[in-house]
């Protein structure tokens, strides 16, 4: 349960607006500082380009590096596992210790989980803290890493990042969609069958494809994270799974089809399960374009 809280916190709703100066335009001028951006938390002002990051947010190291910023970064948290030459510590994005962040000297800190009055803290101590938490939607993901790349000093770059995964993802969709059909999916955050309905962020994934998400039915609370019964799984019988407990629980095409019952469905008799790794699955910046490419795979190989 306690991965499952993570899961569901790491997908929590945010929405922001970026300002800058001047009309948007195909040509990006280099970042000028002071920058200020407006997040859920309020305003932010970035006097100068910051030189020692700490990332606190798994998605916001994987945006940083990808958008050029990455030799700006000093330390990661302990669940940024990508890329690999991300400066991983023993840092905590759920229980921070404030003292051993700012032991790091940091000139900006940015969080996905404000818990334990922890940007209060470090600001009383005279650091920037960006607080971005998930992304509502595709366009949000955008968005925050234009935010970064602006107070970066990487707007150029972070502008060419986004038109390449809108570009890739925008193909993708345009192929996959004629092959979803009216085909369902299952996608599974952990083997005790939470799953994401298409309120989420994943779960937008499934809408955009073309795909039936059956968690849509089954989420009377609307949290948009419920969890679903053996015996609902297998009555609906899916036609995709996607499994997003592979690292984490060690879930397999064989693990499912030894489920009672599951044999039986569509997903398990066509040998459609995908494996989607836990960090892609529960993330919403760069590699969304990898989750894009195994969603499509999966869908060209049922349809064959």
């Amino acid at each position: 349960m306690l991965r499952t809280s993570a899961l569901v916190a790491g997908l929590v709703v945010a929405a922001f607006t970026v300002f800058v100066s001047g009309a948007a335009g195909s040509q990006v001028e280099p970042t000028s500082f002071p920058v200020t951006i407006v997040t859920p938390s309020g305003k932010v002002t970035i006097a100068k380009k910051p030189r020692r990051i700490v990332s606190l947010s798994p998605t916001a190291t994987e945006s940083l590096f990808a958008i050029g910023a990455g030799s700006q970064v000093v330390a990661v948290d302990d669940q940024s596992d990508y890329p690999k030459n991300a400066p991983k510590t023993t840092l905590s994005g759920f229980t921070p210790n404030v003292e051993a962040i700012a032991g790091y000297r940091p000139d900006l800190v940015v969080i996905s989980y404000d818990t334990k009055g922890l940007s209060a803290a470090l600001k009383n101590l005279g650091i920037k803290v960006i607080h971005h938490d998930g992304a509502k939607s595709f366009q949000g993901a955008y968005q925050q890493i234009r935010q970064l790349g602006l107070v970066t000093g990487n707007e150029e770059q972070a502008t060419r990042l986004i038109a390449r995964m809108k570009a890739t993802i925008g193909r993708i969709v345009k192929a996959s969609r004629a092959r979803a059909g009216e085909l369902s999916v299952y996608h599974e955050l952990t083997p005790d069958l939470y799953s994401a309905t298409s309120k989420t962020f994943v779960g937008k994934v499934y809408a955009a494809l073309g795909l039936r998400n059956i968690a849509d039915a089954a989420d009377s609370v609307g949290t948009g994270y419920p969890q679903l019964s053996a015996e609902y799984v297998v009555s609906a019988s899916p036609d995709v799974i996607v499994l997003a407990d592979t690292v984490c629980c060690g879930q397999k095409p064989s693990t499912v089809a030894a489920r009672p019952g599951w044999d039986r469905t569509n997903a398990v008799r066509t040998g459609s399960i995908v494996r989607i790794d836990d960090s892609i699955a529960s993330r919403w910046g760069p590699r969304l374009v990898n989750f894009f490419r195994a969603m499509s795979s999966a869908l060209a190989r049922l349809r064959q």
